[in-house]
């Protein structure tokens, strides 16, 4: 194929979309004291986010082959499921100053939304390999995109402790997958694309464990039934409400 645009380009541009997700954790610089029930509500929160953010993987990549996706969701549980079989019997090493419980929270969630972060990383370069105008329109919506994913993060680490700047980064670092496989994505765009329905499965299926297995468990201890559910709606339509507005 013939290289229509710059490597750099490419790179900056998915660079880009992985500094955004660093701009989620930011809106909780407003919140002065978080105590205990705020672990339930950002859990609660970030599974709303989550489910909504799993929902579009899901059909991006269904609208490519159904199949494909299942297999990668199947796959996507395989691999969390075993992550977390093997924390347990290693034991979680701390995070920052997280320790423990909080600790193995904050791997598991950073590890989920890194492997989603693959996909979309893939997706940059595809877009890109279809013209530098698909590729901009592709990598501003991600980048916006991220966004609430990083407050999904920051909404799990910021409770227990960890400062805003630190969650900040860690939702960076999540995203660090994106400019590193734009680039061969670019590069190898026939082989690329026909993995994208995979790899947007596996994150779909290992974010909808997460939501399940660890989000929201934590959401029930300190609400109610009805309160989670009306958090985790309210938060899956207002992810899902940005989401038809990039869109469109």
């Amino acid at each position: 194929m013939s290289l229509e645009v710059s490597l750099l380009t490419v790179f900056i541009a998915a660079l880009i979309t992985a500094l955004t997700t660093g701009l989620g954790a930011l809106p909780l610089l407003f919140s002065k004291r978080l105590d205990a029930r705020w672990l339930s509500i950002g859990a609660a929160l970030a599974a709303g986010l989550m489910l909504a953010a799993s929902h579009s993987l899901i059909d991006e990549g269904s609208a490519a082959n159904g199949w494909l996706v299942l297999l990668g969701m199947a796959s996507g549980l395989l691999l969390v499921v075993a992550a977390d079989r093997w924390l347990d019997g290693h034991g979680t090493p701390d995070v920052g100053e997280l320790q423990g419980a909080d600790a193995r929270k904050a791997l598991m969630i950073v590890g989920v939304m890194t492997a989603h972060s693959f996909a979309e990383g893939v997706g940059v370069g595809v877009a890109y390999g279809g013209g530098e105008e698909l590729g901009v329109f592709i990598t501003v919506a991600i980048a916006v995109h991220n966004i609430p994913e990083g407050l999904a993060i920051a909404l799990v680490l910021v409770p227990r402790g960890v400062p805003v700047w630190q969650a900040s980064l860690w939702a960076i670092f999540s995203s660090l997958p994106q400019p590193l496989m734009a680039i061969p994505a670019y590069l190898f765009v026939t082989a690329f694309e026909a993995f994208l329905p995979v790899g947007l499965g596996l994150a779909a299926g290992a974010m909808i464990w997460m939501v399940f297995a660890e989000l929201l468990p934590d959401a029930s201890r300190r609400l109610s039934a009805a309160a989670v559910g009306t958090v985790v709606v309210l938060s899956f339509m207002s992810m899902f409400a940005f989401q038809l507005a990039i869109h469109h």
